[in-house]
């Protein structure tokens, strides 16, 4: 029964594949890929036909051999169709392994049958993890190319990659329970056909046209593949040992598989612990197995991330030498950069704890080294110390403290324009080599992106301590213009202290001017100091206008008629101390603009939840052109001593609490300035009035 259903199963499969090989030959393409694609075909469909009626012999051992073989050569011509043809050496190593494996399937199926019967146990359980051997590598293989593809070619691969992969999955369980012995891998040997059948709809559907399928290999890729090709090699050889010493009859064989066994063991106990062997390993892997030495990409993609990781608490001079520590796998390093000053000093470390000397504290010697940096020449201080770099990199002036200190392994130095501004020292990894031409190129042109990163910091450092005296150079402008009404003020008082020293009200307003007077003094000297807010100013608050106002005209009435009308118990949404500075130089303009005997007034109104405040006078007005150019200009007057800085601090005021300055004005006509502001909160709304201050 069991060999009824083994026929039939294969028989499905074999007639399955062949009815798949007759539907492509109508769309024949005379391609490489074409070509192995009808031969891997009918290579499985004679590989079913074989297993069904010759299962167990040395031809349809073979026969499946040669359909694997096939297969394998088709996905290695698909990997060398993307990219121009390009094919790095270790995906060719994988390809390699597993048709040197498929050759030894060959050779143990050929020797089998030829063998003394105590041999042959052992022969056909080395056959078997082989041909478990086999499966793994495949599918790696097909997860290798698939995944590397184009995301545009995946589509026309999707199928034919998941036909043999549906192949090479069963293998692999199939021959797992056969090593194993388990009863389960006889049944599923009966129903082998079945699969074959089921995988043959999925090569109907692809034409293998290779200028379509484009994989890009990728090194990450390439060490994946050769890792778990390593690991199914480490078991498979294990499986292989393990029979040949539970059915091996010849004392020397027996004895050769424990040494090996042995071999393996320590081996692996001694390269999984150790960072020095695991990077020798990969050094050999790159130089050997690679074109080049660097994947380039993955590289200057991680490069670029780690100095542009704002949102690190690293410092930029730290991230810059983790960044070249990582292209190396050097432990730690250290940046050396001039200051303001010139002076050469450390600015960034990166895990390095011991003890700086003082040489390299103090930057000892740079001066001589450091205009030679200009031509980027990356500095290996092992040829240094021993004398066998070239005569241009033997002709840099290294300070002595530098090759004293036989850590240091490299130094790369940061080049902006043509001039050095930094240069990175790096440590000595766990495996120390010399430095070939991909080394140099990586780290020149790495060194100039870093110094575009630090010369831009450095631009952004003195572009923000440029803003932090602007601000202070406004600040201080603005002081001065209010220290300048306050010295009218007190001159004024000087001035009429002769006439009305005896008079005692006269004295209680000046006590009360002169306090008025120091009290601002000071919030002026609070607005220069560093802990300032930016604007100098309070956070917004209701602040009722009568009480503010009054205080306004107090300053100007002895000089001046000045008048008070409208809502005046209204409250607005402002900076008391701002608002009133800002009506002050307003109504001090006013003042200067007026011819005697005619008044200011101050009026004030409120509609739909903002207040206005409109201080008007009958000077000569101003056109146009004045009020659209140079009104609010800081720095432009047309007073004899003028700072003309009122008008357009008075705006800027007024602009920080969240308000509009305007202004109405014609020559001949006055002047009209409107303050208009959000509504406060206040108890009571007062009546209109006038009062004359």
């Amino acid at each position: 029964m069991d060999s009824l259903l083994a026929f039939w199963s294969h028989a499905l499969g074999a007639v399955a594949m062949a009815a798949v090989l007759l539907w492509q030959l109508r769309g024949w393409v005379a391609g490489p890929a074409q070509k192995l694609l009808l031969a891997g075909l009918l290579a499985t469909a004679a590989s079913a036909w074989l297993g069904g009626v010759m299962a167990g012999t040395m031809l349809a051992a073979n026969a499946e051999t040669a359909r694997n073989l096939i297969w394998v050569a088709m996905l290695y011509v698909l990997s060398s169709a993307g990219e121009g043809g390009a094919r790095q050496q270790g995906v060719a190593l994988v390809y390699g392994a597993v048709a040197l494996v498929l050759g030894a399937q060959t050779l143990v199926d050929s020797l089998a049958p030829l063998a003394p019967a105590a041999d042959q146990l052992a022969l056909e359980a080395t056959g078997i993890v082989l041909r478990t051997l086999t499966a793994a590598g495949a599918l790696i293989l097909v997860h290798n190319l698939y995944g590397q593809a184009a995301a545009a070619s995946r589509v026309s691969m999707r199928l034919p990659m998941l036909g043999l992969a549906l192949l090479w999955i069963f293998d692999l369980n199939l021959y797992t329970l056969q090593a194993l012995q388990l009863p389960l891998g006889t049944a599923l040997t009966n129903v082998k056909g079945v699969v074959v059948a089921l995988a043959a709809p999925c090569f109907a559907l692809t034409r293998p046209d290779s200028a379509a399928w484009r994989p890009r290999l990728s090194r990450a890729a390439t060490f994946q593949s050769l890792s778990l090709l390593a690991i199914c090699s480490y078991f498979a050889i294990m499986a292989l040992l393990a029979a040949i010493l539970r059915t091996g009859t010849f004392d020397w064989l027996r004895s050769l598989a424990v040494l090996v066994l042995a071999a393996m063991t320590v081996a692996l106990l001694v390269l999984l612990p150790s960072r020095r062997a695991r990077s020798w390993t990969r050094v050999k892997i790159a130089k050997h197995f690679f074109e080049h030495r660097y994947d380039y990409r993955t590289e200057w993609l991680r490069f670029a991330a780690t100095l542009g990781a704002d949102g690190s608490k690293e410092p930029l001079a730290v991230r810059i030498v983790r960044a070249f520590a990582d292209i190396l796998e050097a432990p730690r390093g250290l940046l050396l950069a001039p200051d303001d000053a010139g002076r050469f000093t450390v600015s960034g470390a990166w895990h390095w704890n011991d003890r700086l000397p003082d040489a390299a504290v103090a930057g000892q010697g740079l001066d001589a080294l450091w205009p030679l940096l200009g031509e980027g020449r990356v500095i290996e201080f092992d040829a240094q110390r021993h004398r066998w770099g070239s005569a241009a990199d033997l002709a840099l002036r290294v300070p002595d403290w530098l090759l004293a200190d036989d850590s240091l392994w490299v130094g790369v130095p940061l080049v902006h324009g043509d001039q050095a501004v930094g240069l990175v020292l790096l440590a000595a990894p766990e495996l120390r080599r010399p430095l070939d031409w991909e080394d140099f190129d990586l780290l020149r042109t790495a060194g100039r992106q870093a110094a575009a990163s630090l010369a831009e910091a450095a631009a952004e450092q003195r572009l923000s301590e440029a803003r932090r005296f602007d601000e202070f150079n406004r600040r201080f402008a603005f002081i001065l213009h209010d220290v300048k009404n306050l010295v009218s003020q007190l001159t004024l008082i000087a001035r009429n202290a002769e006439r009305h020293a005896d008079n005692p009200e006269w004295r209680a307003d000046m006590v009360a001017t002169l306090k008025s007077s120091v009290g601002k003094m000071n919030d002026l000297l609070a607005r220069l100091a560093p802990a300032a807010t930016p604007s100098g100013r309070q956070p917004l608050a209701s602040v009722t206008l009568r009480p503010l106002l009054a205080a306004c005209i107090a300053g100007h009435r002895a000089a001046h008629d000045v008048r008070l009308a409208g809502e005046c118990g209204i409250a607005v949404l402002a900076d008391a101390a701002g608002l009133e500075q800002a009506i002050g130089h307003l109504l001090a303009n006013a003042v200067d603009a007026s011819p005697p005997g005619e008044p200011v007034t101050v009026r004030v109104a409120h509609h739909g939840g903002e207040a206005r405040i409109e201080i008007s006078d009958h000077g000569p007005g101003m056109d146009s052109d004045f009020i659209a150019t140079r009104l609010f200009a800081p720095f432009a007057s047309t007073k004899q001593n003028g700072f003309g800085i009122g008008a357009y601090e008075a705006r800027t005021l007024v602009h920080a609490m969240g308000g509009r300055l305007t202004v109405d004005s014609r020559p001949g006509a006055g002047t009209r300035f409107t303050i208009t502001l959000a509504l406060g909160t206040a108890e009571a709304v007062a009546p209109p009035e006038r009062l004359i201050a």
